[in-house]
Formats: C-alpha cells, structure tokens, sequence
C-alpha cells in the first residue's frame, strides 16, 4: 500500500513538472496544480476500471485468467484466484467423497432411504427402491407415509418409536412368493431420520423350515416310542404265553428298527451337511455299485413283499464314477429302495447306467407304480415330505431318502431329476457330468 501512495503522488509530480517546463507565463502554477488534478483522475479511473473488472470476475465465477497486469488489483486477484482455487478443489475432493460414499450405499445388498425432518425422501438406493416399489427420480420429496401403505410399517411409521425394527411386507410379494422385510428407523441429525430394510424372506423360510424339522422329527420319534412304551408295559401288566410275547418282541423290533433308520438317515443328512466336497480323483466301478445294490432291493423286496419283485438291473458299458462311494451307494440306493417300497409286488422295476454322447452318464430307476402328481413333485426332496404319509409308514420310509439323493447329487455336481405321472409310474434319475464319469477297462456286471 506504501508504494501505491508513493506512485500515486509521482503521477501528480510529474503531470506538474511537465506543465511546469513548458510554460514560462505568470499562470504555470495554476496550470501545474490542474495536471496535477488531472492526472489523479486518470489514475483513479484507471484503477477504479482494473477494480471493477476484479469485482466482475468475482461475481461471474469464472475461474480464467484476466491481465490486471502488477500492482494492488493483481496481487489482489493472484490471491482471490488460489483461494478460489483452493475452494474448488475442496469442493471436488468433498463431491468424491459423498460420490463414493453413495455408490457404497448403492452396492449395499440393504435397502437405505433418507428422510427429511417432515419424512420426505431425499435419498434412496436401489435395493429399496425394489423393496418398497419406489421410483428414484419419480418418488424424490415424497412423503415416505404416502408411498407405503403397509399397514404395519404405517403403524410403526406414526408411533415414532424406532426402538426396534418391524417385519412387513416387500412390494414383491405374493401368496405364492412371499416376501418379508425387516424395516428399522434411525433418527439423526436435526429431525432426519435414516431407513434401513433388509430382505428377510430367507430366514423366514429357514425358520419355518427348521420348526417343522422339529416338530417332524418329534412327531416321527414319538410315534414308535409310544408302540414301544405300549408293549413294554404290556408285558410287564400281563402274563402273556410265548406266541403272543414273541409277537409283542417282533413289533417291538420293528418300532425300534423304525428309529434306528430314522436316526441313520438324519445323521447321514449332518454328514453331508457339514463335510467337505467329495474328491475327484477317487473312482470306484459303477458295476460293483449296482451289484451291490441289487442284492440289498432282492433282500428287501422280499421283507416286504414275501418274495423278490422283478429287478432288471442293466450297465450299458464298464464305467467309472468319482466321487465318495458311500455317499454314491446311499444315493443309488434310497432311489432303488423307494422304488422297491411303492411298486406292487407284481410290477418289474428297472435300473440302468446309461452313457451320454457327451461324456455324463445317467442312473435312472423306473417303477410302475401310482405315479405322482404334479404338484408334489416340486416338494418330494423336502425332509419328512409324503404324498402318502399312511403308506411311507407302512413300507418303513422315513421321508429322508430323498432329501439325502439330492444332497449327494449337489455335492458330485449332478441334478436329481423327476418323471411321474399319476397312474403311469415313476423315474428317478442323477445326471453326472463328464468330470465325474470315465470308461472301465471291465464290466463287472451282468446284465
């Protein structure tokens, strides 16, 4: 600022000097004394125009470079230019930060809104936009109580006790796909509230699935237990003659062999559950497998029925499957088991290995029996599911068998498929793929 004053003065020195020199008569000092003052005002209006190109510049914004040229105005303007600089590049930093925060949002697999002091949307991702059926650019500044009309989330919405979350309904759901969403309200800030929902169907299903598990597994226990309890205390109420104490002993058997099947099957299902993935590089004869499992349908077929049923057993060619042998044997033979147990003694049942032309194999098992409507088959792999429930007691099944054939297919990378139709029998079969299936030197088998 010295500098200025001192410019400003030599300016008006100078104009005086100048007039001074050049003229000699008695009126040079009034002269002198005018460009004096005439040179303060160029001055000034040329500082005056230098300021309000700066004042212009600050009011447009712009960011570009003007020649203000040294001086007080350039310093002034070098100066406001970096911290205009400094702003901007604060105000971008801050932009891809709130950029990066939202998109984290965005990718979150949880449904997040953000609400105004008076409930209106001012944000929202799109896993809730799916959960409540909301539009993004449609539904912003909406109030959230118009938009969702559920009758329990509006009863939590009004309450404004947050304190704990509430189930309801997704937009998507339907009687039959249901779906539940937990919703839970955050207040923060001035009066803002942030809405959390989380897709819970889920864990719905898995609860409901694990209550009738057990209330199955009870049910399933209870029964034998009761027989059991029945005859026990009948022998030891009564004096029984030996035919009827051997008879009471034979169902007494029966009964405790029904739960140590029960018991053998749900263990089988933990194992397969709980186990690591069953090697690729262990292979075992698919013929030895069906002989083995041939032996024990004749053995059962006569349990049950008094005689063997009709068992064709055929292998297209020697083949090897990898995989776990106990697993594969379990499989093959609950399919062949249930064959055995809902076909009419008369009926033939057929078993076959056949090799695809693309390298998998399918083992299939086909009966004769009632066949099965459509709308169960969708729910057959279910534990403890029965079309017939008095019947599958009867023949001593479990409704596990099937459940543990999926399993085991899932885990070898094979696809349990069914073929039934009411009154035109059934077929059961497990599609390996070409990983797992490789030609035997030997066929061990006969068919």
């Amino acid at each position: 600022m010295f500098w200025r004053v001192v410019l400003f003065l030599l300016c008006q020195l100078l104009a005086a000097a100048m007039v001074w020199s050049f003229d000699s008569g008695p009126q040079r000092l009034l002269f002198a004394a005018l460009a004096a003052l005439g040179a303060s005002y160029l001055w000034l209006l040329f500082d005056a125009l230098r300021g309000w190109r700066l004042l212009r510049w600050l009011r447009s914004g712009d960011t570009s470079h003007i020649p203000l040229g040294s001086g007080f105005w350039g310093e002034v303007f070098d100066r406001v230019r970096k911290l205009v600089r400094l702003r901007d590049r604060s105000v971008l930093e801050s932009d891809k930060r709130l950029q990066e925060f939202l998109s984290a949002l965005q990718a979150s697999p949880n449904g997040v809104l953000l609400l105004d002091q008076e409930g209106r949307i001012e944000w929202l991702n799109q896993t809730a936009a799916s959960h409540f059926g909301l539009d993004a650019g449609r539904d912003m500044l909406q109030h959230l109580g118009n938009l969702v009309r559920d009758p329990a989330f509006a009863a939590y919405f009004a309450a404004r006790d947050y304190r704990q979350d509430v189930v309801m309904q997704g937009r998507a759901s339907s009687s039959a796909i249901p779906v539940k969403l937990s919703v839970h309200m955050h207040p923060y800030g001035e009066g803002r509230s942030l809405l959390l929902s989380r897709d819970i169907t889920a864990l719905e299903q898995a609860e409901a699935m694990r209550r009738d598990f057990v209330a199955n597994v009870s049910h399933e226990i209870r029964t034998p237990l009761t027989v059991l309890a029945g005859f026990v205390e009948t022998l030891q109420s009564l004096r029984l003659d030996e035919e009827e104490r051997e008879r009471y002993l034979g169902l007494m058997a029966v009964q405790a062999q029904r739960m140590q099947t029960l018991v053998s099957d749900l263990l089988t299902l933990s194992r397969l559950e709980g186990s690591p993935p069953p090697p690729a590089q262990e292979w075992h004869t698919v013929g030895t497998l069906m002989t083995q499992c041939k032996q024990e349908a004749q053995a059962l077929s006569a349990l049950l029925w008094g005689h063997a049923q009709e068992l064709q057993f055929t292998l297209e060619a020697p083949v090897e499957i990898a995989g776990s042998l106990s697993e594969l044997h379990s499989a093959m033979s609950n399919l062949i088991g249930n064959a055995v147990r809902y076909s009419a003694p008369d009926k033939a049942i057929a078993v076959r290995w056949s090799v695809q032309p693309h390298g998998g194999a399918i083992f299939s098992v086909r009966d004769q029996g009632q066949g099965i409507a459509p709308e169960h088959i969708p729910r057959l792999t279910e534990r403890f599911y029965r079309v017939d429930r008095s019947r599958s007691r009867e023949t001593g099944g479990t409704g596990l068998g099937l459940a543990i054939v999926k399993h085991v297919a899932q885990r070898h990378g094979a696809e349990l498929l069914i073929d039934s139709a009411p009154g035109k029998g059934s077929c059961f079969s497990i599609s390996f793929t070409a990983q797992r299936v490789r030609i035997a030197a030997e066929h061990p088998l006969e068919s």
